[in-house]
């Protein structure tokens, strides 16, 4: 006898939306719905995939497509929401683009947590926190996360020194040297968080008020010289394979 094909189909669209799913009718508008409509061209009694960072993944079928919305029916939750590897990701503001990248990369890694940091050699003061969620939730459709980052507001570096909690640990990529990244890590399990500084590294002062905080560690990420969002996507992959998440 021939396999059933699974349902829903693995090409099926993959969308998050802001309202907490249930079984029961859903309607879709404005630029998703264009997606379905025009991109991905749904017809009535395809399936959709739809997440809601709360209740988990859902299986969604097209009930009825109009010009510029159309009603989906949820019917089955295909799986519970993820559990979230307890990871900050603190980054200074780097060039539009790049921080679009860390946005995009650190759900994709599976950050918990991504704070922007404002630091002195900041080339970049200001950042358009609703286009860097965009590129989170793009990130999440396409890599099958069920969660989603939380973002912060900027904060500056003395700010997020002083409020700092007592139970997390604070790796910060020191360029000028530090305990080798997976050693740091392993050894110290449980909540933490990964800083990383502007493209021109922190200032002097900026690093002897890191290294004075009592839950910091300094840690090298190799001999080769990264760029800011390179050491990013590379300190959380180390951390998540040290805490086993990979």
């Amino acid at each position: 006898m021939p396999a059933t094909p699974a349902w829903p189909p693995q090409s099926a669209p993959r969308l998050f939306v802001e309202t907490e799913l249930s079984p029961g009718e859903i309607k879709i508008d404005g630029p998703q719905a264009h997606y379905l409509i025009s991109v991905m061209r749904i017809k009535i009694g395809e399936a959709i995939k739809l997440f809601d960072d709360r209740t988990g993944e859902w299986a969604g079928v097209a009930r009825s497509i109009g010009k510029r919305d159309l009603i989906l029916e949820v019917t089955d939750q295909l799986r519970e929401r993820e559990p979230v590897p307890d990871l900050w990701l603190c980054a200074a503001p780097i060039k539009k683009g790049r921080i679009d990248w860390i946005a995009e990369k650190a759900c994709e890694l599976g950050v918990d947590r991504l704070v922007p940091v404002l630091t002195r050699r900041a080339v970049v003061d200001k950042l358009n926190l609703e286009r860097l969620r965009t590129h989170m939730i793009e990130a999440a459709e396409q890599c099958g996360r069920t969660a989603l980052p939380r973002l912060d507001e900027m904060v500056k570096l003395p700010a997020l020194l002083r409020d700092w909690p007592e139970e997390r640990v604070l790796f910060f990529a020191d360029e000028t040297g530090g305990v080798p990244a997976v050693d740091a890590m392993r050894a110290n399990p449980g909540p933490a968080a990964i800083l990383i500084g502007p493209e021109g590294g922190f200032d002097e002062s900026e690093r002897e008020a890191i290294k004075a905080h009592p839950r910091a560690i300094g840690i090298a990420l190799g001999p080769r010289i990264l760029r800011a969002e390179t050491a990013a996507a590379a300190a959380v992959a180390l951390w998540m394979g040290a805490a086993g998440d990979w």
